[in-house]
């Protein structure tokens, strides 16, 4: 089968290119800079927002996987608008180009439906992609817990950094980390599976926490002590936001959307991804554990 990964030299385009080809599919890659890839697979140079080159990079493909989020530093400061942007543009090029499926990962959204600009964005991204391409499936997953996962990274950097974790209201707001494994597993799975065509599927890992949890479980997985003072009071405002990116070391354009969608609980509505794609689900602490082993291999963690 011939597969389109855009988004190539991000976290999880990168992880599933050497399954892809290890399956046997032949796979190219599409992204802004090449030369940032890391993959053993071919990579065209393109823009989705501007179309560059999309129709080529698109031709003869079967499947293509749509993992670009417009969350760096725009001159407008609309992530929104640009994602938006972006998806329409791949969406008409990979229906005329005769694409079969579209595989993309979002994220889950709140059942009581009020979504952040962040979520929101994300369910606009998948709604255009479905409708243009209707064999397409799109998985919701919750935070990915992996070394090079920028969200689980974020809460790492803040663990280590600082020696009194001030948690703001939103620690009490539950949701479900979900293993880099079992994404991998079921992005790959999903470009051949008849089971979830046309299908937008929720993915959470096999534990529901508080994010005051979460970070409890990497603290103690971390083997350091931090105090936790919990604020019932105090919510995330733009000021809180930056902090906390100026000590994570990201950019806030990326930390100050995905704070502001912690408001919530964000929990899978069923099990169905896993159980029709047929992958078992790593536990939250097998999880942490492999990532946090992932990420000594390239850096020690200083608070270790």
């Amino acid at each position: 089968m011939n597969i389109l990964v855009t988004g190539v030299t991000g976290y999880v385009g990168a992880a599933i290119v050497p399954v892809l080809v290890a399956e046997g599919h032949e796979v190219r890659g599409f992204a802004r800079d090449p030369r940032r890839a890391t993959v053993d697979a071919r990579v065209i140079e393109g823009d989705v927002l501007t179309g560059a080159e999309l129709d080529g990079a698109l031709e003869g493909i079967d499947v293509a996987y749509y993992l670009i989020h417009s969350m760096e530093p725009l001159a407008t400061g609309q992530f929104p608008t640009a994602e938006r942007t972006a998806a329409e543009r791949f969406a008409q090029a990979a229906a005329h180009a005769g694409v079969r499926r579209i595989v993309y990962l979002g994220g889950l959204v709140p059942r009581a439906g009020r979504y952040s600009a962040h979520l929101q964005s994300r369910l606009d991204v998948e709604r255009i992609l479905l409708d243009a391409v209707p064999g397409s499936v799109s998985l919701r997953a919750s935070i990915v817990i992996g070394a090079k996962s920028r969200s689980f990274r974020f809460l790492v950097r803040l663990v280590e950094r600082l020696p009194v974790l001030a948690v703001p209201a939103w620690h009490g707001n539950r949701t479900q980390p979900v293993d880099e494994r079992d994404i991998v597993a079921l992005l790959v799975r999903s470009a051949t599976s008849k089971m979830v065509k046309g299908l937008s599927l929720d993915v959470g890992g096999p534990d529901v926490v508080t994010y005051g949890e979460l970070i409890d479980r990497i603290r103690d997985q971390m083997l350091v002590r931090r105090l936790t003072v919990s604020f019932k009071r105090l919510t995330v405002t733009p000021i809180a936001s930056r902090v906390a990116a100026l000590v994570a070391g990201e950019e806030h354009e990326l930390i100050g959307p995905l704070m502001h969608s912690l408001g919530t609980d964000l929990l899978a509505g069923d099990t169905d991804a896993m159980r029709l794609l047929g992958v078992k689900p790593h536990s939250l602490d097998a999880a942490i554990e492999h990532a946090l082993r992932l990420w000594e291999q390239d850096e020690p963690l200083a608070a270790r």
